[in-house]
């Protein structure tokens, strides 16, 4: 069985920081990293290669990719696929998926694809299930157990009141949720030894597509961060005793309707 994993390399919120007079993000000294919910399917893809023996690949598109291909070759995948190019950048859900469709046509015999449930930065959750649809996949999503037997996937769903497990025959594209593993940080050994597999950068004539299949209805605005409003309410204001202080408290948190 050849799995693939696909993932999105996303800036650290860490290292985002919020311009104080106008609320505006500065994403200047922020740095990439592998989305945090990718990695759980990054995760699921190593551990299925050591159950089953699958080969296991790995796919991404965007703006600064190739910065990922190490640290995600040290995570279990054989070899990654990347299209890094300065106009892949803020790509939408529809665009992302059906550059990622593409790509997996090109590297052809894909039984498995695995993505996460989201990204840490639209968090569309849409990728997964447009994949499935270009492909003619079946899709399945909020995964939190997945069990290969040959040609048979056998997932666990978990669902608002209760889990649904399902049984399909590859292909399928399946999106899981972070409970489904603890995703390991990688040895040293693993991380000097991802320097050695291979990785291919695609361009968008070898995977049969134009710039015209880039184009989007989609236009992201400003981004700003919340503005959380505060009381500022002085509980132990002309309060003569701890105890007075706590009875105020208390009356305040009742009129807010923290307490009844």
């Amino acid at each position: 069985m050849k799995v693939l994993v696909c993932y999105k390399w996303v800036l650290d919120e860490a290292d985002i920081f919020v311009n104080e007079q106008d609320l505006s993000l500065n994403f200047d000294k922020a740095k990439g990293k592998i989305n945090e919910y990718d990695r759980n399917a990054i995760e699921l893809g190593a551990s299925l290669k050591e159950t089953v023996g699958c080969e296991l690949y790995a796919a991404t598109v965007g703006k600064g990719v190739k910065a990922s291909v190490n640290d995600v070759l040290s995570r279990g995948p054989e070899k990654v696929f990347y299209m890094d190019s300065p106009g892949l950048d803020s790509l939408d859900s529809s665009v992302t998926a059906r550059l990622l469709a593409a790509m997996i046509k090109k590297i052809g015999g894909i039984d498995l694809v695995i993505c996460g449930e989201g990204s840490s930065d639209f968090y569309s959750r849409q990728v997964g299930p447009r994949i499935a649809a270009l492909l003619g996949y079946a899709s399945l999503s909020y995964a939190v157990d997945v069990q290969v037997n040959g040609s048979e996937i056998i997932v666990t769903r978990k669902l608002d009141d209760g889990t649904e497990v399902v049984k399909v025959s590859s292909p399928a594209v399946i999106s899981v949720l972070p409970e489904i593993n603890k995703p390991r940080i990688p040895s040293l050994k693993q991380i000097l030894a991802a320097k050695k597999k291979p990785s291919t950068s695609l361009a968008l004539e070898e995977i049969g597509l134009t710039e015209a299949d880039l184009a989007t209805s989609l236009t992201f605005g400003d981004v700003a961060a919340a503005i959380m409003e505060r009381k500022r309410i002085r509980i132990d204001e002309g309060c003569q005793d701890i105890s007075e202080a706590v009875a105020k408290l208390i009356k305040q948190l009742r009129a807010d309707r923290v307490l009844n």
